[in-house]
């Protein structure tokens, strides 16, 4: 046994140790043991103060808590010791007018809003359910309301005689009214400008060349689903760089995290954020890295661990929540970390790391040397996150990136035919499945490296080729591209022409 979010061990008793019943009659219950040290070991307690113990404790909980618990005397090898069990309690309870909660084994006081949420909970509402008289109907955005039904009739979610509801009633289908006023869902929703109502309701984004030099940034207001859709379109129009990749002669953009994955960690800060603490949505985009902080707190009782793992759904806000399951923007069965987890491993980029900070959530997407490489990024190595080489980054945007300094070398290598492992080892990669799918699937797809045995993938004696094709490729790359801005193949000359909506220049 150890001490933790349901167990405390005291040597002796005294009133202070009121605070520990409180957190646990405020959380999911407990046991307070008198008579163990710190470390578990049971020291006894005498006669008489057991005696007084079990006379006393009834009333000093009915009479400072206003709760019942059940109190005995246990022994362990001999030794007696007091225990006190605490149930969880559906209503609020205080201690001289403060409020505690448990927090695996220390006690919390609540303040601030998290006093707010928990007071809400006890009486089972959540925040975004709360009514605000200063706004009415006629204030909301009925664009933005109108692009809800257009998105909620193509996803099936929501009936057919719900949508065809005027403004008001599909508000109240929505549950967004409470009485006569709207609540703060409504507004977040469909207002636009609902940060006249709630305070840093917006989202940051930020171009950061490290820690504190931010070179520009852009706030994104409106109703949220205006949010998300102009977040997504500033990070991957203007802050982030598609890494240019060729599969035989047709260009293709790769960002360095799927955009289903970027998106999805988007939609969990925005959807679950805590917007009662006035704090945006901050996104900081670095050269070989993005991260999104989203304010706010896990469930009550949650751990990273259980986030991270197979979990029922348990929305922070849940009318907001609702209103995006509508709209087909999200699900609700508690997979939406693991949708991010699945999208990077399927595009072979890198999982993101998930932190829990004092006050949010921190999601971070590390981008993948490969991805740094096609951009004209090189990480320097040994000094951390976010270390990139002088004179790299945004302001050298590679527009001759295909194929990478990898590709090449193994280009290069199969001049002769060679196994996979000595292509691994010229490139410096150990991991089989990532050098497949990131480097030589692409090589092998584009036609500019070829298997000596296609009949038989997985021979031992399996060894790969550049083809002739290939051969021109490196010819075109050890000459800088130098007199022609095309790429050759066995078909002709073929221009190479950065994706119009990049905005980029023609190579």
């Amino acid at each position: 046994m150890s001490e933790g979010q349901r167990l405390e061990w005291k040597t002796s008793w005294h009133d202070g140790h009121l605070k520990t019943a409180c957190a646990f009659a405020n959380s999911d219950g407990g046991a307070l043991e008198i008579g163990r040290d710190d470390e578990g070991e049971v020291v006894g307690i005498g006669a008489r103060e057991r005696r007084r113990l079990l006379e006393e404790l009834p009333n000093k909980l009915r009479d400072l808590l206003g709760i019942v618990a059940a109190i005995t005397v246990q022994e362990e090898d001999g030794i007696p010791y007091v225990r006190i069990v605490v149930e969880p309690y559906p209503v609020a309870i205080s201690y001289r007018g403060v409020y505690y909660q448990r927090s695996r084994s220390t006690n919390q006081i609540l303040r601030g809003p998290a006093l707010d949420r928990f007071l809400l909970g006890k009486t089972g509402r959540c925040w975004d359910g709360m009514p605000d008289p200063r706004v009415v109907l006629d204030d909301l955005d009925s664009v933005a309301i109108a692009g809800f039904r257009k998105r909620a009739r193509k996803e099936g979610r929501l009936s057919g005689k719900a949508l065809d509801e005027d403004d008001p009633g599909l508000i109240e289908k929505l549950r967004l009214t409470d009485g006569d006023y709207l609540t703060k869902a409504g507004i977040l929703l469909f207002h636009p400008d609902p940060e006249r109502f709630v305070a840093g309701a917006h989202v940051k984004v930020g171009y950061f060349r490290d820690e504190s030099d931010v070179r520009f940034h852009d706030v994104i207001a409106g109703d949220l689903f205006t949010q998300v859709a102009k977040t997504m379109e500033l990070l991957l129009f203007k802050y982030l760089k598609a890494g240019i990749t060729y599969e035989g002669i047709q260009r293709v953009e790769r960002y360095p995290m799927p955009e289903p994955a970027l998106r999805e960690a988007l939609l969990n800060a925005v959807v679950h954020r805590d917007y009662a603490v006035p704090t945006p949505i901050q996104i900081r985009v670095y050269d070989d890295r993005l991260r999104i902080y989203n304010p706010g707190s896990l469930p009550e009782g949650w751990t990273l661990e259980r986030l991270l793992g197979p979990h029922a759904s348990q929305p922070y806000n849940p009318d907001i929540a609702n209103a995006f399951f509508r709209a087909g923007e999200i699900e609700t069965w508690g997979r939406g970390i693991d949708r991010v987890l699945r999208a990077c491993r399927r595009a072979g980029t890198p999982e993101p790391e998930i932190r829990l900070a004092p006050g949010g959530l921190w999601f971070e997407f590390r981008f993948s040397d490969d991805y740094l490489e096609s951009v004209g990024v090189t990480r320097k190595r040994g000094e951390g996150s976010g270390a990139t080489s002088e004179g790299s980054g945004r302001d050298q945007v590679g527009t001759r990136s295909a194929p990478s300094r990898h590709q090449v070398r193994i280009l290069r290598k199969s001049l002769a035919a060679q196994p996979i492992t000595a292509l691994m080892a010229a490139v410096g990669r150990r991991d089989r499945t990532k050098f497949r799918n990131q480097l030589l699937r692409p090589l092998l797809d584009a036609g500019w490296i070829e298997m000596t045995i296609p009949d038989k993938r997985t021979s031992r004696m399996q060894r790969y080729r550049t083809t002739a094709v290939g051969r021109e490729v490196l010819a075109a790359r050890s000459g800088e591209w130098a007199g022609s801005p095309v790429a050759t193949s066995e078909r002709g000359e073929v221009p190479m022409v950065r994706s119009p909506r990049r905005g980029g220049v023609g190579e």
